[in-house]
């Protein structure tokens, strides 16, 4: 039973981090983002040097390698993603494995892990990555805080510090937090062993590499770039912010710390009994910590919205870690195991239910909607929104970049326009491309604009400042653009820049416009801007 179960977590995770790979996806927001830091990586541009970022670059180094693999294409950024993926499905395999999770519950762990958190994720984006990042720090930290101490157990720590690191220069809000939780773990095993040196290893490690991925960029802006709170930086968030989120929202984290809480409890007589189980301690203190970031993650890092949902896993098995033994049922008979996946699947559902819509509207027929009929379906009267595109319309680029993604057929159409104009075909092409069709710059092709001062993305009071507005803006009164692309979405805050708009509005000639490769689609522009008399 315990051979078949080993199997069956390589397969959980393995055959979830694959499935992507046998698909075609609609374009999906800011996925521009991650092909573009992976392109200029790509193409050997230094980040901060050649292009400035509020975050750090480890964000891209996964996708990077996978286009000098694969080729600069969308679909080898889904590529990269399996590979992600499936670090991250093994990293939490091995956590639960030094925290002695029994193999049921593991492989019950692993199957929430994947569906909740895994299958969502399929193309790479900083805050996913920054948790796949810290998941393995923290597998690397519990082969230390597992075992009795060895000879050479400080390069777990060292690994652990690494990990941590490339967390945080990910994104710092969940690179942070990793480090707090680390260092809460490292305090309780000093104080219970009696000796610091674990946290201090740590410590120096984590000092060390941080002067590594400091120190060589400081002479390119770095300080600017990494929103240290200097003008014109300012924080997003408010304390009000997280408070507010927690209590009006957050009911299963709100619900798990309820019942983590109370099994400890229930569980121990006194704190110090708490204190002396090394294994439960430990555990306690990495759930509640995983609880603790995914209640401020949710607020820091907003998109998409099920960011945090990573603390599902965590708080499952700690919970039924606890429970379980205390509770007469043969969990190792192969019928209970079937019984509990079944429950996670259909706890789940909603994760996997639009892959089996289509089976299901084949077998029951689909909704009940006609004429007369009053129901869920029909009970509002609201007229058909004829510019939206409805997703099963959309189709593929025949460009090799974009292969792989679907898109509304008018955005298909307007690469092409793009594409045909004499302006991006002259040689040294000066474009500006401010919208999410990044891989122009490979089909085309045409260069990319680099320089300390240059933005990786343009969402202003995000990815630039008002320094960086007033340089596109300067350059475009100067007419220094052949050809110039913008995206218009006035439902977001100035997700490109108005200020730039307004400047091509007055100073260059709009050619032509298209819908834009996101949904609701009739709300989103992109539109193409020549030199006036062009």
């Amino acid at each position: 039973m315990k051979k078949w179960l080993s199997g069956l977590e390589w397969v959980l995770i393995l055959g979830m981090a694959f499935l992507p790979l046998a698909g075609k996806f609609p374009y999906r927001l800011n996925i521009f983002l991650s092909w573009e830091g992976a392109y200029r990586l790509y193409l050997g541009e230094v980040p901060y040097r050649d292009f400035g970022i509020p975050l750090g670059f480890m964000y891209w180094v996964v996708p990077a390698a996978f286009f000098k693999l694969f080729g600069p294409y969308m679909m080898s950024l889904v590529k990269a993603q399996v590979f992600l993926n499936v670090v991250a499905g093994f990293s939490f395999r091995s956590i639960a494995q030094s925290l002695k999770v029994e193999q049921p519950f593991r492989v019950l762990g692993i199957l929430l892990f994947v569906i909740s958190y895994s299958m969502l994720n399929y193309w790479p984006w900083y805050n996913h990555s920054v948790i796949v990042y810290q998941l393995l720090g923290f597998a690397f930290l519990f082969q230390f805080l597992a075992q009795p101490v060895a000879r050479y157990a400080w390069v777990w720590l060292i690994a652990a510090a690494l990990g941590m690191t490339c967390s945080f220069f990910t994104k710092q809000d969940g690179g942070g937090m990793a480090i707090l939780i680390a260092g809460a773990l490292l305090v309780y095993d000093g104080v219970q062993r009696k000796s610091g040196m674990a946290l201090l290893i740590f410590t120096i490690a984590l000092v060390g590499f941080f002067c590594c991925f400091i120190i060589p960029f400081i002479p390119y802006d770095f300080n600017y770039w990494f929103n240290h709170g200097q003008y014109p930086h300012t924080a997003r968030v408010a304390p009000y912010d997280l408070v507010a989120e927690f209590f009006s929202n957050s009911m299963w984290i709100r619900f798990y710390l309820v019942a983590c809480v109370a099994v400890i409890f229930w569980k121990f007589r006194t704190l110090h009994a708490w204190w002396t189980d090394r294994n439960t301690a430990l555990f306690s203190l990495l759930t509640l910590g995983v609880l603790v970031e995914a209640a401020v993650f949710q607020v820091t890092s907003y998109v998409p919205p099920d960011n945090n949902i990573f603390f599902h896993s965590f708080a499952f098995i700690f919970l039924v870690s606890v429970v379980a033994p205390r509770v007469q049922m043969p969990w190792l008979r192969l019928p209970t195991i079937v019984v509990l996946a079944a429950g996670i699947m259909l706890w789940w559902s909603h994760a996997y239910w639009r892959f089996v819509d289509g089976v299901a509207v084949a077998i029951l027929g689909g909704p009940k909607t006609g004429a007369g009929v009053v129901n869920k379906n029909t009970y509002l009267i609201a007229a058909p929104d004829s510019t939206d595109v409805p997703v099963y319309s959309w189709r593929e680029s025949p460009h090799r970049a974009f292969k792989g993604m679907l898109m509304p057929p008018a955005t298909v159409a307007g690469i092409d326009r793009i594409l045909a104009l004499p302006q991006i075909r002259q040689a040294n092409a000066k474009v500006l491309n401010m919208s999410e069709l990044t891989p122009l710059a490979y089909t085309a092709p045409f260069s990319l604009e680099k320089g300390k001062h240059y933005p990786l993305w343009y969402h202003q009071g995000v990815g630039m400042f008002q320094r960086e507005t007033d340089m596109f803006c300067k350059r475009i009164q100067n007419q220094y653009y052949d050809l110039v692309i913008f995206e218009y979405i006035p439902y977001l805050n100035n997700f490109y820049p108005f200020e730039v708009r307004d400047a091509l509005q007055k100073n260059y000639h709009k050619a032509f416009s298209f819908t834009a490769p996101r949904k609701p689609s009739h709300q989103a522009w992109v539109e193409v801007y020549v030199r006036v008399g062009q």
